[in-house]
């Protein structure tokens, strides 16, 4: 992987895991098309790190509310932010699930399959136009509420079926207030993404030998900035019900998606 192939796919992972429009779909679409033939090892670390700068980006993003939440589990009390951990750790579940004993099946999806992709564009298209047209609350998210929110999160480890466009949508089609739905997709991802990393390092199954450090480090900046500036932007894309326009997105990208995989 050169350094041209690594800004772009850093872009592209960058924008797509706050935009709703799929970081995996994306990812597999870009490499489709950069003609990615990467061994199973340097792939692995190269999506890796960009998972690590994404969830950085959120961090820096969300670093008052993470500090506030820190703060107010160091008291000890059941108080608003302890809930609002519980109600991150049980929005997990269905992902951890998921990973832990479907992992083999998940891996056999993301070989290149654009058909499957382009489909569940489609699906991501359909939730985006539903919670356009959601009326907004002052509502905030229920523990029944944060599991039904991660099971969605676990449907979307399909390539295709954007996290955070089906986090969000699913929040605010329960009712939620559209700028907490935000706050809560993008902060409950933030374990998730450092226990899948963890899990990837201690796995032994990332090789650091013959690596290009270069392509790397210019992959992780290029996915943080990148990040920095999708999650300012959704924040503001959620309030303002300005979701529709991904879904036209969602639909085109979908469509071509298809195509491609019958031409082929």
């Amino acid at each position: 992987m050169d350094t041209i192939d690594a800004i772009i796919l850093g872009i592209i992972q960058g924008l797509t895991e706050f935009l709703p429009v799929s970081s995996s779909g994306h990812l597999e679409l870009g490499k489709a098309i950069l003609g990615d033939h990467s061994v199973p090892e340097e792939s692995l670390l190269f999506t890796v790190v960009l998972h690590f700068a994404t969830a950085l980006s959120t961090i820096v993003i969300f670093r008052k509310d993470i500090f506030d939440i820190i703060k107010g589990i160091l008291k000890f009390q059941w108080n608003e932010d302890m809930q609002f951990l519980s109600k991150i750790v049980i929005s997990m579940i269905p992902a951890v699930a998921v990973g832990l004993f479907f992992e083999e099946q998940l891996e056999a999806l993301f070989g290149g399959n654009i058909l499957l992709v382009g489909a569940m564009l489609i699906v991501t298209a359909a939730l985006l136009f539903l919670a356009d047209k959601a009326k907004d609350t002052n509502k905030k998210v229920t523990f029944s509420n944060a599991f039904v929110i991660g099971v969605s999160q676990a449907i979307a480890m399909l390539p295709g079926i954007s996290r955070s466009g089906a986090t969000i949508s699913t929040s605010v089609l329960l009712g939620n207030d559209k700028t907490k739905a935000a706050r809560f997709s993008f902060l409950m991802v933030v374990p998730l993404i450092f226990g899948k990393i963890a899990k990837d390092v201690l796995s032994g199954d990332i090789s650091m030998e013959s690596q290009n450090f270069t392509a790397l480090s210019i992959g992780f900046v290029a996915a943080f900035v990148a990040g920095l500036f999708a999650c300012t932007w959704m924040i503001a894309l959620v309030k303002k019900s300005k979701l529709s326009y991904f879904a036209i997105y969602c639909v085109i990208a979908g469509l071509i998606a298809i195509t491609v995989s019958f031409l082929n």
